[in-house]
């Protein structure tokens, strides 16, 4: 399997998502700002509420790690992870991942934050509608999950006005907010490249 920036076999490497007033562009170790904005992002009390890192990221030395690491999975074609950002502006606005990719399965998880003077401008919908058409297009993946902590009101509507339809509770799936040793329950919702596009999807015409 090629890794993600590496399409030799099957052409040029994929373009980056772009539209709906959104781009997403992978995330850059090297630059002090998405350092920053990354710990940022992780640290917000609101992202913490709902997930639990399996590595903390509490300091810049810790978030470029975290950066490198998602780096080196975006080499091996594991994972992709996008910086959001605004289309006009530049300015970042958050993050959403294609992670777990598997092409033998053609499947993969999503996941995403916004930042939190972002947040009610509809950014988590439109990087989720971006990022799944460039997932079931440029990557030809079938199936795409996401899950979130139950309770997680806001992540649940945006699942489903994205089309990944909600598929039953995953028991003890997720840990606790900052703890490791228990765990709660969230909801898996999906979306395959057969279902119907939602209103708003890249074209569509919506």
């Amino acid at each position: 399997m090629p890794p993600i920036h590496d399409r030799s076999r099957t052409g040029p490497p994929p373009p980056e998502p772009h539209g709906l007033g959104l781009h997403l562009r992978p995330w850059d170790a090297a630059s002090g700002s998405d350092v920053e904005t990354w710990l940022r992002g992780l640290r917000d009390p609101e992202f913490r509420r709902w997930n639990t890192p399996l590595r903390p990221v509490t300091d810049l030395k810790s978030a470029r790690e975290s950066l490198l690491a998602r780096a080196q999975s975006a080499a091996e074609g594991t994972s992709m992870s996008f910086r959001v950002a605004d289309a006009r502006s530049g300015t970042a606005l958050g993050h959403i991942g294609v992670n777990e990719i598997k092409y033998h399965l053609k499947s993969a998880r999503v996941g995403y934050w916004v930042l939190p003077e972002a947040r009610g401008q509809g950014v988590a919908t439109r990087a989720l509608l971006l990022a799944t058409r460039w997932a079931l297009t440029e990557l030809g993946l079938h199936r795409l999950e996401l899950d979130h902590a139950v309770g997680h009101d806001v992540s649940c509507r945006i699942a489903e006005r994205c089309g990944f339809a909600y598929e039953g509770t995953l028991r003890g799936a997720i840990f606790q907010e900052d703890r490791h040793d228990a765990f709660r329950d969230a909801h898996l919702h999906a979306r395959l490249a057969t279902d119907p596009e939602p209103d708003g999807y890249p074209g569509s015409g919506a």
